[in-house]
């Protein structure tokens, strides 16, 4: 039994019916993959889930080579790899409002706040304070929450980015600019993700 369906028979309204709603489909599709598992972190007041941690067991490039030369001429910057990602989803109180939109990030550290592996992707932050922030709100295109978590899945095997300096921009321009540079044309950004093996 899933856990969303003790909560069946209570009426919830509003924003609760939402998060309820969104919990049920979260499991409901995600229960029988291997390469995506879901774990509620934190819980309103009523007991539904305002935090998720999302887990990719998915192979995808973690950084690249040379990175303390990055952005000098005539440097390659080979793809360097690792599988198994942690993303964090916060509902926040306005959620599902357009101002209020659920926050999608990477895990860059653990719990001690040793550095851990998180994507390099151009809609990914890499570099930064705000290392680890997932562009997916676009507008007209967000529909609930497994929609984003299946998108980011896209965004870990290179089946969706976004590297062009035009609107909806990447989040971070200088993985776009690695990927227009480097990636694309060594084809390193078409690899076998779905093959599961440990490269950290």
């Amino acid at each position: 039994m899933r856990e969303s369906e003790r909560y069946a028979d209570r009426k919830f309204i509003g924003r609760n019916r939402r998060l309820l709603n969104e919990w049920r489909k979260l499991e409901e599709r995600l229960e029988n993959r291997r390469d995506i598992q879901l774990q509620v972190v934190r819980r309103n007041a009523d007991g539904l889930p305002v935090g998720y941690l999302v887990s990719y067991q998915l192979r995808s490039i973690c950084g690249v080579s040379n990175l303390e030369h990055f952005g000098e001429r005539g440097v390659t910057h080979a793809p360097v790899f690792a599988t198994g990602f942690q993303m964090r989803i916060d509902i926040p109180e306005g959620y599902p409002s357009v101002d209020s939109p659920a926050v999608f990030r990477f895990l860059t550290h653990d719990e001690e706040g040793n550095p851990i592996p998180h994507p390099w992707h151009p809609n990914i932050r890499w570099f930064g304070d705000f290392a680890g922030r997932v562009c997916i709100n676009m507008a007209d295109t967000y529909t609930d929450l497994v929609w984003g978590v299946e998108r980011v899945a896209h965004y870990l095997r290179y089946d969706v980015y976004h590297a062009v300096s035009e609107p909806p921009y990447p989040e971070d321009l200088k993985v776009a600019s690695w990927v227009i540079r480097q990636g694309e044309p060594n084809e390193w950004i078409y690899f076998d993700s779905d093959e599961v093996k440990s490269e950290k």
